[in-house]
């Protein structure tokens, strides 16, 4: 097997290259090598150019990697990838897919790999409404293939031809080696061209079969907008495999889930949520709607909507949101709740512990069902360093109350609300931290007085 990625990829109008960049949950290659897979091919070869230290580190360890370090065309590409393969017999196939094709399915390329019935070489062909641009397959009065007329050298009738040339081919690997011997470069582009060697086998005598695909299925990517369209198609196959499984969803056209993430059945997906990386949800969960959750777990029966999870841990039985921000690090315990506008870091909440509304804890640890007030700060940063505050089962942090780490709370504490707590409290005792409250009679009327007298008079 032999993947072609050495290309720039201009047209994506970007530093990265065109087959590194990520797409749904894996980089644009990684799609093609994931449908190769199942075919377990004795070598998958992948060639790269430019960009090649980028696009080396988004590839799997069980590939071969060659390098083109001049790029002279597919035919030369093909050549490079065929001098990496460890050993090769005459009669061996090799499969020439590109790397820029994500939409490739296991079941084309298993077709396309089966020389069984007697043909030197196998194409993929597709039909196009508008074939403008594309090499035309032409066939003879029986139906074979005979030949690919480049678009710039087509006659006028052969322009009439909508079965276009996909570029991915099967052939027998002494086949191969010797047509790719004859190809030439005398063109305008004084490149190696991979089509040459379907004609070159034609000329030979050797039988060369078409394999028809649909057109969405042999898409390659060569622009912004191309990717996004191919990031909507493999959106809708994942969407469809997991409702399939039993998966609810309320507007899969708004709900973007990478093939990477884990849902199980009886989940339940609203509108508006991005599942990415190694994200995972169990049965009876309900996300959404309006969720980012990246390498995140979230587990059976929670409730997560309108809310960030980055690198977060969710029990079973949680509550998360609306509009709670959980970052690297943080673990909801089951039955524990991160409320509206609650923002934690390196935190665990334990079994039933809450934090209903409009807190920050970070670099904490609060014990099983602690109820944590609004507006409760866990100061962690000294401008320097991040330091723990630990919190013991069944404590009340009262509301606004200032937690100033190192700081540790014993079971069953309760602190008042208002409180700067910079000291560790007992367990079972009452901290409260306040200034004695201070009343001043009649100082509305001396503030009024005191206006008056300084107003300029009219």
């Amino acid at each position: 097997m032999i993947v072609l990625a050495a290309g720039q990829g201009k047209r994506m109008m970007s530093n990265l290259p065109k087959v590194a960049y990520p797409l749904a949950g894996r980089a644009l290659i990684s799609w093609v090598l994931e449908a190769v897979r199942p075919l377990e091919p004795a070598s998958t070869v992948v060639v790269i150019g430019h960009g090649a230290d980028r696009v080396r580190s988004v590839l799997a360890d069980d590939v071969v990697v060659a390098v083109q370090e001049e790029q002279l065309g597919t035919g030369h590409a093909t050549q490079v990838g065929l001098e990496a393969i460890p050993s090769i017999d005459p009669g061996d196939t090799i499969v020439v897919l590109y790397g820029d094709m994500p939409l490739l399915t296991h079941d084309l390329i298993a077709d396309l790999a089966d020389l069984s019935s007697g043909a030197d070489a196998r194409m993929v062909t597709t039909d196009l409404d508008d074939p403008s641009g594309y090499g035309r397959v032409v066939r003879d009065a029986a139906g074979q293939v005979v030949g690919i007329v480049e678009d710039r050298d087509c006659t006028a009738k052969q322009r009439l031809i909508t079965e276009i040339n996909a570029g991915v081919y099967a052939f027998r690997a002494g086949h191969l080696e010797e047509s790719l011997q004859e190809v030439s470069n005398d063109n305008a582009q004084g490149e190696y061209y991979l089509t040459d060697v379907a004609g070159i086998l034609v000329g030979k005598g050797d039988r060369l079969e078409a394999v028809m695909a649909s057109a969405q299925e042999v898409m390659g990517i060569n622009s912004q907008d191309q990717l996004a369209e191919a990031r909507k198609a493999l959106q809708q196959r994942t969407n469809s495999r997991l409702m399939e499984s039993g998966v609810w969803m309320q507007d899969p056209d708004r709900t973007y889930v990478d093939d990477t993430v884990h849902v199980e059945p009886g989940a339940r997906l609203y509108s508006g949520v991005h599942l990415e990386g190694s994200t995972s949800v169990a049965a009876d969960a309900q996300i959404g709607p309006d969720v980012f959750a990246v390498d995140s777990s979230i587990g059976r029966g929670s409730t997560v909507w309108y809310s960030v999870l980055r690198s977060a841990s969710i029990g079973e039985h949680c509550e998360v949101g609306p509009y709670a921000s959980l970052r690297p690090g943080s673990v909801l315990e089951d039955g524990a709740k991160a409320g509206t506008f609650v923002e934690t870091k390196n935190t665990t909440l334990g079994k039933g512990a809450k934090a209903p509304h409009l807190a920050y804890l970070g670099d904490a640890t609060i014990g099983a069902r602690s109820n944590i007030g609004a507006g409760t700060i866990t100061c962690n940063y000294d401008g320097d360093g991040k330091y723990p505050t630990e919190i013991g089962e069944d404590v009340f942090i009262g509301s606004d109350t200032m937690l100033v780490a190192p700081v540790k709370i014993g079971d069953k504490a309760v602190t008042g609300a208002g409180s700067v707590i910079t000291e560790d409290v007992s367990e079972g005792a009452l901290a409260i931290e306040r200034s004695e409250q201070i009343e001043i009679p009649g100082y509305a009327d001396h503030r009024e007085a005191r206006k008056a007298a300084t107003e300029p008079e009219d």
